[in-house]
């Protein structure tokens, strides 16, 4: 099986990178994979009719197009797309998904999974792979997360384990938000266990990974 997998930022690409060959096996092995990543998220476009320019690469923004591609394309068999549910409601931002997927003729094999609230908070359900990476995390405000919850997940990862924490990587302003989260899938990812995760998201892409490629 041939999959083509769609982040909204390079730091999650980074962290499927190292998943992957976890969850489904090594590349080419006997799957295959092609990893896209993008430079936001956008939103759906009303209609389902992609305007925005290409080349800025929001992903939402030029989902309708991408799912015509993929669907008129011989040798892709599934598409996953994977992102952040922010302060969305999940249930109705996975059926606008859903349904746009499903407008478009013909429908590649998609499969949506969304993190609640931010990528982040798969690292904050292997609390193991998180300490090894940071050892010196403070453990009063890794206490107070509740998994998978919208409570600014990022941002409260960076107080655990970001000398001044967030305000100090907001203050200096981008890029440094977007090199602290590469740091993160470089550091903390290769040392994730998916089957000890225990965020409910991870969970759902981890399964529906597995019987994808059944």
């Amino acid at each position: 099986m041939h999959i083509e997998v769609l982040v909204e930022d390079s730091s999650g690409e980074k962290l499927l990178q190292v998943l992957l060959p976890q969850l489904i096996g090594p590349q080419g092995n006997p799957h295959t994979w092609r990893l896209h990543a993008y430079k936001g998220i956008g939103r759906i476009p009303s209609g389902l009719v992609t305007k925005a320019d290409p080349a800025k690469r929001i992903l939402l923004d030029q989902l309708p197009k991408l799912m015509r591609g993929y669907g008129k394309t011989p040798g892709i068999d599934a598409v996953v797309i994977v992102l952040d549910a922010d302060k969305r409601e999940c249930s109705e931002f996975l059926s606008d998904l859903k349904t746009a997927a499903a407008a478009c003729n013909p429908t590649p094999n998609t499969l949506f999974r969304l993190a609640i609230e931010e990528i982040e908070a798969w690292y904050f359900g292997d609390r193991d792979a998180l300490l090894k990476a940071y050892p010196r995390a403070k453990l009063d405000v890794l206490g107070k997360y509740v998994q998978d919850s919208a409570c600014d997940t990022w941002e409260l990862l960076a107080d655990a384990v970001y000398t001044g924490g967030s305000a100090a990587i907001k203050k200096t302003g981008w890029p440094l938000p977007g090199q602290v989260k590469h740091e993160w899938a470089i550091k903390i990812g290769p040392l994730m266990n998916p089957d000890r995760n225990i965020s409910p998201s991870f969970g759902k892409l981890r399964d529906g990974l597995r019987q994808l490629v059944v």
